[in-house]
Order: structure tokens, then C-alpha cells, then sequence
């Protein structure tokens, strides 16, 4: 039987016109009230007709972008700002405003389904999986209100992301090119999505090259210089050194270039290394590094657009999208260069 505001008024031991206050946010009502009214809609999965009429009819001409501001790794990256801009390319010749909004994990009022979602002050949202939880996205579709992760979810979730297994299989792919006898991977938690998507990728260039995965030469780490530097030392002093290196981030490969140039290491003769994003070490460095461009801003562009035809009721031809890619070989992996 399908759950009534009468329902839940009776649940909560309150008047039917104080939970309709409580779902338009009303001053009138204590937090206490809200909270416990709020609490009993969730447990009995109710979505009132008011607010499924509203998030159709209703428009704000805003669109969010959600982020976690406990994160300084997300809204301090670069890579953030092109998602931004290309996500505003995109929207704002439409007349929609674009807001970024902090998550606010820390009380259920403060969560973004209430503030953003409920309060009918957004009319979509764009958010990364570390975001977008799944119980996020069931909510969301349950509401049947319209969202786009940057980055895989499940259907019927729509989402854009860059092909990272297929950066991973391009960098392997280039340095077995190049003439390297053998490649390593550095950087990257071992259980981290990002990490597999892309290992999975060099070890599908390998297997396609007839060469043996051999494990010791994955090495697991933050994608931080630190990190990297650790690793190539462990690497490049073993019996049996790689020939060249796959890096997990700039970071990664700047401390690969320290060890190797500490161990009197020439680059690229005797030590390929590329790595993934072009930002924002590998034109500068010594030598400057073959990396892997994900075109960030187009990821935003992307997001915008899917976005903009869920609004206009349009269905979504795919549930997800990849972009590929750009590889860009620099020195420190041109090898066949220094026969020419």
C-alpha cells in the first residue's frame, strides 16, 4: 500500500500540515521536529507527490557541481577547475548558473539530497563516485532526479569518464614500441578503481605482446614523488631491473627521475619512463616526460551536455561514455629518436 503523508504524520505523532512544512524547510518548525519527521519519511521510503510535481515543473536555472571539501586533493586539483570550465561552457550560453556545492557528510540536513535536492534549489547535479555513493544514486533514482558521475556507476546511472584501461594499454604499448624489453608499473592503491582501470590496461598490452605480468614489478603507492622515488630504487637496484617504467601520475614519475638520475641512470638510453596526465610536470622536466593527456575540460563539456538532455527528457543513447585519451611521446621514453 503506498505510504500517505497521513502516514507519516500519524508515525511521527504531528499534524499533517507540520510534515508538509518540514518537506518545504519551514522556520516555523524546530530542528528537532524536522529532524525526527525527516528520519521517519526516509524509514518508510516515501516520496510525496508535491515534491515529485515540483522537481518537474519547478526549474531553478541552476546546476551543481558537488564536491567534498574534506578532500584537498579534489578542490585544490587542477584537473577540478577544467571540469568546471568545460561544465560552463557548456551550460551557461543555456542561461542555467552553475554553483559548487560542499557535500556536508557530517548531518543528515546538511546532506546535499536535503539542501540541493528536496529544497528544489538545483535542477541537476554533477558529482565524482567518491560523491555519488550508491545509495546516493538509488535515492537520486528514485526521485527520478537528474544527476551525471564523473566516473563509472552502475545503471540506470549516467556517467562520463576518460578511458583509463585504455591510457594504461597506450603508454605500455608505446614503450615496448620504443624498443624497451620490459616495462614496470608505479603508483596507485592497490584496491583504488583508478589504479586497476589502468593497470588492466598494461597488462593487456603486455599479454598482446606475448609478456609475462610479473607482479614484482607492480609497486603499489600514493602517486606522490616520495612514493615514486621509493619504488624506482627498488626497482632499478633488484637483480633483474625493467627496462622502463609506467607512472601513475607526474608526481610519480618526477620521483622516478630522481632515482634514476641518482643511480647514474641515462634517460631514455638506459630507462624508459611515461607516465599518465600531462599536468603539471611533463614538458618541464629533465627530460621532459612522454605522458598521457586526459583531456579534462572535455570531460566537463561531456558531463554538461548529458546532463542538458536529461533535463530536456531526452534519453540517454548509452548509460556511460569514455573519451579517449592522447598520448604525447616525449624525451624520456624516445628511444628509436637517438638512432636517427
Amino acid at each position: 500500500m503506498k505510504v500517505t503523508i497521513k502516514d507519516i504524520a500519524q508515525a511521527a505523532g504531528v499534524a499533517k500540515s507540520t510534515v508538509s512544512k518540514v518537506m518545504n524547510d519551514s522556520p516555523k518548525i524546530s530542528e528537532e521536529t524536522k529532524s525526527r519527521v525527516r528520519e521517519i519519511i526516509k524509514q518508510m521510503n516515501y516520496t510525496p507527490s508535491s515534491i515529485a510535481t515540483g522537481l518537474a515543473r519547478q526549474s531553478s536555472n541552476t546546476i551543481a557541481i558537488l564536491i567534498d571539501m574534506s578532500k584537498e586533493s579534489e578542490f585544490l586539483n587542477q584537473f577540478f577547475y577544467n571540469i568546471i570550465g568545460g561544465v560552463e561552457s557548456v551550460i551557461g550560453p543555456l542561461k542555467y548558473e552553475l554553483t559548487i556545492a560542499n557535500i556536508q557528510h557530517d548531518h543528515a540536513e546538511g546532506h546535499f539530497l536535503h539542501r540541493l535536492v528536496l529544497n528544489k534549489r538545483v535542477d541537476g547535479i554533477i558529482a565524482n563516485t567518491s560523491v555519488l555513493t550508491p545509495d546516493s544514486c538509488a535515492e537520486l533514482n528514485r526521485l527520478q532526479f537528474p544527476y551525471i558521475s564523473i566516473g563509472e556507476i552502475a545503471a540506470p546511472g549516467v556517467w562520463v569518464d576518460c578511458d583509463n584501461e585504455l591510457g594504461g594499454f597506450m603508454l605500455t604499448r608505446h614503450l615496448l614500441e620504443q624498443g624497451y624489453p620490459s616495462v614496470a608499473f608505479i603508483g596507485g592503491q592497490k584496491d583504488e578503481p583508478l589504479f586497476l582501470r589502468r593497470a588492466a590496461g598494461y597488462k593487456r598490452a603486455l599479454g598482446q605482446a606475448g609478456i609475462a605480468v610479473r607482479g614484482d614489478w607492480i609497486i603499489n603507492g600514493r602517486a606522490v614523488e616520495e612514493d615514486g622515488y621509493q619504488a624506482a630504487l627498488q626497482l632499478l637496484q633488484s637483480a633483474e631491473p625493467p627496462g622502463s617504467i609506467v607512472c601513475m601520475s607526474n608526481f610519480s614519475a618526477y620521483g622516478v627521475l630522481q632515482a634514476a638520475r641518482e643511480l647514474q641512470l641515462p634517460i631514455p638510453s638506459g630507462l624508459g619512463i611515461a607516465t599518465f596526465d600531462e599536468y603539471p610536470l611533463s614538458p618541464y622536466t629533465t627530460p621532459p616526460l612522454t605522458s598521457l593527456d586526459m583531456d579534462t575540460f572535455q570531460l566537463g563539456v561531456s558531463a554538461g551536455r548529458l546532463l542538458m538532455d536529461k533535463l530536456n527528457n531526452k534519453a540517454a543513447a548509452v548509460s556511460g561514455q569514455l573519451l579517449e585519451p592522447e598520448l604525447i611521446p616525449r624525451l624520456s621514453s624516445r628511444r628509436s629518436s637517438m638512432t636517427q
